[in-house]
């Protein structure tokens, strides 16, 4: 069986620039319409590449969710390096996401769904939390052969992660920002 979690000795690369020059956490941001009074979860927040970007486009909280403390503290530093005081760490899986019910407006979860044990408790926990009218983004690799990213196995194809969010009551809608990635904007009614 192929290991689903990110490997924590390789967690620099999560914020390098070469990734962000790939992923250009910017402009999938704004796929999210994040305003300044929004109040975020970034699910499987990593060390901050979307993190602290969205903490800058909102005055209200970014819940920083993560199953690694690790991952979370070097988070906090490099927020703390940008004197960014709005990300609240959240030491959490995000199966039992430790937020309360309707507590966000927008969550963020970039890159991490193929790594969780429970797609559909995961879904669940995002609807959860999000406020009626809130706005999921959910990013991730598509099921194709790619030099970067997840093994293939354990890759969700776009078609099948957005019937699943359609299941659980979401109005979705699919977009594709290049060959190798889904965006998937997941409205709560």
């Amino acid at each position: 069986m192929t290991e689903k979690r990110f490997n924590l000795k390789n967690a620099d690369k999560l914020i390098s620039e070469e990734r962000k020059t790939t992923l250009q956490p910017e402009k999938i941001i704004d796929y999210l319409n994040v305003t300044s009074g929004d109040t975020v979860a970034d699910l499987g927040a990593g060390p901050g590449l979307f993190a602290i970007p969205l903490a800058k486009r909102t005055e209200r909280n970014v819940y920083a969710v993560d199953v690694e403390p690790e991952m979370l503290k070097r988070l906090n530093a490099h927020a703390a390096e940008e004197n960014i005081e709005n990300i609240k760490p959240v030491v959490s899986d995000l199966e039992n996401i430790d937020l309360a019910d309707n507590s966000v407006t927008r969550i963020l979860n970039a890159f991490v769904i193929h790594e969780v044990g429970s797609i559909d408790q995961t879904i669940e926990e995002m609807k959860r939390i999000l406020e009626p009218g809130g706005q999921v983004l959910l990013m991730d690799w598509e099921a194709v052969e790619s030099e970067s990213g997840p093994p293939l196995e354990i890759r969700i194809p776009s078609e099948k992660m957005g019937k699943m969010l359609k299941d659980h009551g979401f109005d979705i809608s699919i977009l594709y920002p290049s060959a190798e990635h889904y965006a998937i904007k997941a409205l709560k009614e």
